[in-house]
């Protein structure tokens, strides 16, 4: 049995390593930041590893060697000289109006302020008293400065919804960072992390000698765990998570990728599992969604119903990488911010054209993301989705019985939001998705044959399940389609067995009408 220490909700470098915490060593990827650069912007999602980071640059331009005892920093590094740093975490606050954001900022400045014995004068401009502490630490210590700003943008995401808050806030933040660039001849190193590219809220106006390293291949591993790190340090700790769940180790292994890995942050980047979610699960031995447990925002759930958007445009989005990067005052795309939040990640890209395909990355991602649709547009209906879930479980999950199980989507529909997208096809197809999707099935849409495209397979363990949807047409139809097509014949080697399902949609009962399995061949 394992007896390590997950960093679960420790963010500090200092506290990871004193504490004997689990530490997946990026020391060597820091050092090559640090030293390769002066101006530098990361962003990651949340709980991805940003602040650990930064706490590690801290320590190492602090000096502090004793820190990085058996890490790759320790050899790196040779001089260990000691600079001034001056970490602002503006994530500290919550910012719902400005008392909140100035309240913040003059906690973070008067510290510094006090460090430097400079008289905190509040009737100054933010960037007045930044740019005092800088020269103040230079002049004192006679070393350059590191400013290190984590997760710069909290403030804009916080007042997503209030436009004019936001705009307010956003003239205060660029005005509060403006003395980076001016300061350049006192600053050894410049570090702000976000989950927002800098771009996309307009608040990097005057510094625009920033280098952002976000989808940069040599960083894509900066945060989070890539597959290589798992295989290599968590062995011990997959066996237990096996041994306690009664499955394999290959099984357990599956799982997690299945659960939890998909993440790529760049067109040709490492193979990245979501940090968070594998530390609970590995500290609890439990396969659950922790990542999602703190919700979506509900501005990026109104802006997909405004732009059209379901959850099978979302599972296949081409763009190209000036998508994210275009300036504006007001987010109008939502999916730049859903990559840079981390529901959406690379799944493909095409170095000759510059296009990426863009998709969920996991099932935690995919299900906790139907979840927040369904929460968002009928929060009375958790009942019903509880049930449908219990009914995938001992349907699909237990029994193989596909048909009790549309039985129950047949309920199911007539209490779920038709609010998404119209009322055709491609709308019944979105709502099945999503439904299987929040149950937490294996389902993929679109799926491509030798001889076309399968509207939705779903899979179990035992179990592949074959669906081709019709609207206005019958069972029947559907089923003829995968029997010409041969669809099954792309899942031969499978092992699995496989169901047949045709499902005709009805206009005017807006729900399921009929549909028929084989080799049940049971007809409703």
């Amino acid at each position: 049995m394992k007896n390590r220490k997950y960093p679960l909700g420790i963010q500090t470098f200092e506290n990871i390593i004193k504490g004997q915490y689990v530490y997946v060593d990026k020391t060597a990827l820091a050092y090559e930041l640090a030293n390769e650069n002066k101006y530098c912007f990361l962003s990651r999602p949340r709980r991805f590893g940003k602040s650990l980071l930064v706490t590690t640059l801290q320590a190492y331009f602090e000096g502090r060697k004793e820190l990085f005892g058996g890490l790759a920093m320790e050899k790196l590094e040779t001089e260990w000289n000691e600079h001034p740093v001056i970490h602002l975490d503006i994530s500290k606050g919550k910012f719902y109006d400005l008392t909140s954001l100035h309240a913040t900022l003059n906690s973070m400045l008067v510290g510094y302020e006090t460090k430097y014995s400079l008289n905190a004068e509040f009737s100054k401009a933010y960037n007045v008293r930044l740019q005092n502490i800088i020269e103040a630490a230079y002049a004192q210590t006679g070393k350059e400065v590191v400013v290190l700003i984590d997760e710069y943008d909290a403030p804009m995401h916080d007042s997503m919804k209030d436009k004019d808050l936001q705009r307010q806030i956003r003239d205060i933040m660029r005005n509060f960072i403006s003395p980076l660039k001016g300061e350049e001849k006192y600053l050894r190193f410049v570090f702000l992390t976000g989950i927002s590219k800098f771009s996309q809220l307009s608040i990097f106006s005057e510094l625009n000698n920033i280098t952002n390293i976000s989808m940069q291949d040599k960083y894509s591993a900066i945060c989070g765990v890539s597959e290589n790190e798992l295989l290599s340090l968590f062995k011990d700790d997959i066996r237990d998570l096996a041994e306690n769940n009664d499955m394999t180790y290959d099984e357990a292994l599956a799982e997690l990728k299945h659960h939890y890995d998909g993440y790529h942050f760049s067109g040709n980047g490492e193979d990245i599992y979501n940090p968070y979610s594998l530390f609970c699960t590995l500290d609890s031995n439990d396969f659950g969604d922790y990542w999602f447990s703190t919700g979506t925002p509900t501005f990026l759930i109104e802006l997909l119903q405004e732009k059209h958007l379901d959850m099978l445009d979302l599972d296949d989005i081409i763009a190209t990488a000036d998508r994210f990067d275009t300036p504006t005052e007001n987010i109008t795309d939502p999916v730049p911010v859903l990559y840079q939040s981390g529901y959406l990640t690379i799944k493909g890209y095409n170095r000759k054209s510059k296009i990426f395909k863009l998709g969920f990355p996991n099932s935690e991602v995919k299900q906790g993301f139907s979840n927040s649709l369904f929460r968002y547009y009928a929060p009375d209906n958790m009942g019903d989705k509880d049930a449908l879930y219990a009914a995938y479980y001992n349907c699909l999950v237990e029994h193989d019985d596909m048909d009790t199980f549309i039985s129950h989507l047949q309920t199911f529909y007539k209490k779920f939001p038709y609010t998404l997208v119209n009322n055709n096809e491609r709308h019944y197809q979105a709502v099945l998705y999503t439904c299987l999707l929040m149950v937490g099935a294996d389902v993929r849409a679109e799926v491509p044959t030798a001889d076309g495209r399968i509207d939705m397979v779903v899979y179990t363990k035992t179990s592949i399940y074959i669906l081709e949807l019709k609207y206005e047409q019958s069972a029947d139809v559907a089923m003829e389609q995968i029997n010409k097509k041969d669809y099954a014949a792309a899942f031969a080697g499978d092992g699995r067995k496989i169901y047949k399902v045709g499902i005709n949609f009805s206009a005017d009962r807006r729900n399921i009408e009929s549909w028929t399995t084989y080799p049940s061949s049971t007809v409703r």
